[in-house]
């Protein structure tokens, strides 16, 4: 081809990169300023919060506005102060609180909190499946709420982000705490878990290879104390194996090897958990008589029943009891014990799930695009979408899916 030609076709190309030319518009969602309210825990010995100041600021500067209830963060120790410097407004009454559009918080709203809410709000909070009353659904039903619970959301790999952070905080304290029952100044045994230089170490047994069992292994591991985990699952002990990266005594439950361990050990540790329903007990109370005098019991899973046939619900005002001279922790509430880091992790996974609200305009689109957050939802703009609480209530239920297509 010659250069002629070459220098025509360029001209041509030019002339037709100056004629008019199609616009193509970027399509994207309108963005919504959220109203976000985040009223005063009023549950039992719940110091978390689910938000933090610095999180506050982000949201403000992005255009929300956020309206928190005097000392909603005082038990996490975070003032007023605090988050009124980052740009929340607060307020001394809750009414004001439950007027926002979004209402965030950590337990579930009583049925009083409900009262307060306004029609087509969204609430995001904990739904505690094992203590939830056909009234409560009803309440939010009928003021047409949406509602996500804590306990299902799912990151980008498929995990439950909320449980997940929750059982990493809670297996590494459960250690840390029965550190603390073992010293002399709470009567203990008066040992150290360390490994001490010519000094046995402790011996721990963990019942369940899942999170808090794994994050509780390294705990102890890291400690210097010797570690035996049982669980009826080899895939969690070969994963609890390769994630802690060094070796540890594991076992399948076995009856005869679990007992010989748990009546040797200084600290048995419960944490067995179920996808539904109680939790297994696998210590009885013969075996537990049969354990050394001031060793340390720590039932993880005491929320759902416990792993020990002699647990009972305690508090964090009296948090343990003696039996057969063993002591027994069973707070169900661990995480609020070390309520400021429990916060931290709850506004990494909460912050940025609002900001996503106001990104795509809406919930609704967040849902549809989401699956992490589709699966949280159990109520949505009044209609049941949850298949287990339909049939555990006789509640009729709807497909999310649809809902949200046909609102689309």
């Amino acid at each position: 081809m010659s250069s002629g030609t070459l220098s025509g076709f360029s001209d041509v190309a030019k002339q037709a990169m100056m004629q008019p030319q199609e616009s193509m518009l970027e399509v994207r969602n309108k963005k919504n300023k959220l109203y976000i309210g985040i009223p005063k825990e009023t549950s039992f010995q719940e110091n978390r919060i689910a938000i933090t100041p610095l999180s506050v600021a982000t949201l403000v500067n992005n255009g929300h506005t956020v309206i928190l209830e005097s000392n909603a963060g005082l038990a996490a120790n975070f003032t007023d102060n605090n988050y009124s410097e980052q740009g929340a407004q607060i307020v001394y009454d809750a009414k004001q609180v439950y007027q926002a559009d979004i209402i965030l918080k950590i337990a579930p709203p009583t049925l009083a909190e409900i009262e307060l809410m306004k029609m087509n709000q969204t609430l995001i909070s904990t739904l505690q499946t094992t203590t939830i009353k056909p009234e409560y659904l009803h309440a939010l039903i009928n003021k047409k709420i949406t509602a996500l619970c804590f306990e299902d959301l799912q990151d980008e790999g498929g995990s439950l982000s909320v449980v997940r952070a929750m059982s990493e905080i809670v297996g590494a304290t459960s250690i840390l705490i029965a550190a603390e029952y073992l010293s002399n100044v709470f009567n203990g045994k008066g040992l150290m878990l360390g490994g001490i230089t010519g000094v046995p170490p402790t011996e721990i047994v963990i019942l369940g290879a899942g999170t808090v069992g794994e994050y509780a292994a390294r705990t102890a591991l890291a400690l210097g104390a010797q570690v035996k985990v049982f669980d009826p699952s080899i895939y969690k002990l070969r994963r609890l194996q390769n994630n802690i990266g060094s070796r540890v005594f594991t076992s399948v439950i076995q009856p005869i090897v679990l007992e010989k361990a748990i009546t040797t050990c200084d600290v048995a540790i419960g944490a067995m958990r179920a996808n539904a329903g109680r939790s297994p007990c696998l210590v009885t109370e013969e075996t537990v008589s049969q354990m050394k005098p001031n060793s340390v019991i720590i039932d993880v899973s005491i929320d759902q029943g416990g792993c020990f046939e002699t647990s009972e619900v305690t508090n964090h005002t009296n948090p343990v009891f003696r039996k057969y001279d063993v002591i027994h922790y069973c707070v169900p509430n661990i995480a609020s014990r070390v309520a400021r880091t429990a916060t931290y992790a709850l506004t990494n996974i909460f912050a940025p799930i609002l900001l996503d609200i106001g990104e795509h305009g809406g919930l609704k689109n967040v849902i549809w695009e989401k699956a992490g957050v589709r699966n949280a939802v159990y109520i949505y703009q009044g209609h049941l979408t949850s298949q287990y609480l339909s049939e555990r209530f006789n509640i009729p239920s709807k497909d999310l899916d649809l809902l949200i297509v046909s609102n689309r």
